[in-house]
């Protein structure tokens, strides 16, 4: 009788032991405990020690911390009718615990299928050069339009950074294509220009010489100056007549009026 008594004794402190061991619970400082009590929400403990009333209370952890996912390649058209795929990350954490158990199921699956219809519905609405050429601004309205949708669930996405956008080998070429359009229209603009700028130098040029006529007869001298070192040519100058013949004033302005 005396061996059964301790048995039974031994037992009930085994009992109790992991009753007490089952109840005390330990969140990290990342963590919460969204407690329910008989099936109801009751409150969200944590961080440190926790103790939960076993079978009459039940305790789910949630995470704090800042999660990263990648958004799985998606293929969509643009608004000038351009296929791409494109990938992105997204950045979200949890704020509200009670919300994030409670609204959804598996709210990290659930926030990761809503990226992907977000980034469809997004980016289909911009052409495909402010696709490649304005990211920041894109990253800023995914952004937004997807806390606004998840902040029901508790969580607030942070960032959403666009990846990388694949375009089509033949997409490629035609951009390609333009690139070198543009370049040569910039060319050729550039060149007028510079004819439009040189003309109105010549005419101010011109315009200068004509004030003084002995100015032309120095530029020609200069000009065969700066021509005369090269004697392995025979150049041909042409030179206005009316440079080597003078005027030469009436004789009779001279004479003085005979007398009478």
């Amino acid at each position: 009788m005396m061996e059964f008594t301790l048995g039974f004794g031994g037992l009930l402190v085994l009992l109790l032991f992991m009753l007490l061991a089952s109840a005390i619970r330990i969140f990290r400082e990342y963590e919460r405990g969204v407690v329910f009590m008989l099936g109801r929400f009751w409150r969200v403990k944590g961080p440190g020690l926790v103790i939960i009333i076993p079978v009459v209370q039940q305790v789910v952890r949630v995470d704090l911390r800042t999660v990263v996912f990648a958004v799985p390649p998606q293929d969509l058209i643009t608004r000038d009718n351009v296929s791409v795929t494109v990938s992105a990350v997204v950045y979200f954490r949890v704020i509200d615990p009670e919300k994030a158990i409670i609204q959804v199921a598996q709210f990290l699956e659930a926030t990761s299928q809503l990226s992907q219809t977000m980034l469809r519905s997004v980016l289909g609405k911009h052409e495909l050069d402010e696709l490649l050429a304005e990211r920041e601004r894109l990253n800023l309205d995914i952004q937004k339009v997807l806390d606004a949708q998840t902040e029901a669930w508790g969580l607030k996405v942070s960032n959403v950074e666009i990846k990388q956008v694949d375009l089509r080998e033949s997409m490629v070429t035609a951009i390609a294509k333009q690139a070198e359009a543009e370049r040569e229209r910039r060319a050729k603009i550039i060149h007028a220009e510079g004819e439009m700028q040189a003309a109105e130098r010549l005419l101010q040029a011109a315009q200068t010489l004509a004030k003084e006529p002995q100015a032309m007869q120095l530029r020609y001298l200069q000009t065969l100056t700066n021509i005369a070192g090269d004697k392995s040519n025979t150049i041909v100058f042409p030179l206005p007549v009316d440079w080597l013949t003078s005027k030469a004033k009436p004789q009779g302005d001279n004479q003085t009026a005979p007398s009478s």
